[in-house]
């Protein structure tokens, strides 16, 4: 006997995901400040105004996946930079 309820059948046979707490910040952020600076925003800026309205609790897997988007997007210039440099 299963412990789904039909919500719960539903989300997973046709594989939806809950975006985390983090994602959903980060994305309610994204939206107040595009519309408060129609000129621009900077991810940062979403990044810290995401980070302010988090819970303590939820900041741990915040805090993961900052690195990680750190991380990700420090090798992908460093990628840019190399191919940009040997394609001379």
């Amino acid at each position: 006997m299963s412990d789904l309820t039909a919500f719960d059948v539903l989300m997973r046979d046709n594989r939806i995901t809950l975006p985390s707490v983090w994602q959903a910040a980060f994305t309610e952020a994204e939206e107040q400040l595009t519309e408060a600076c129609p000129w621009g925003v900077d991810v940062l800026d979403i990044a810290r105004a995401a980070w302010d309205c988090l819970p303590d609790a939820a900041r741990g897997e915040a805090l993961d996946a900052l690195f990680y988007g750190w991380w990700e997007a420090e090798q992908d210039r460093k990628n840019r930079a190399e191919q940009a440099g040997g394609a001379r």
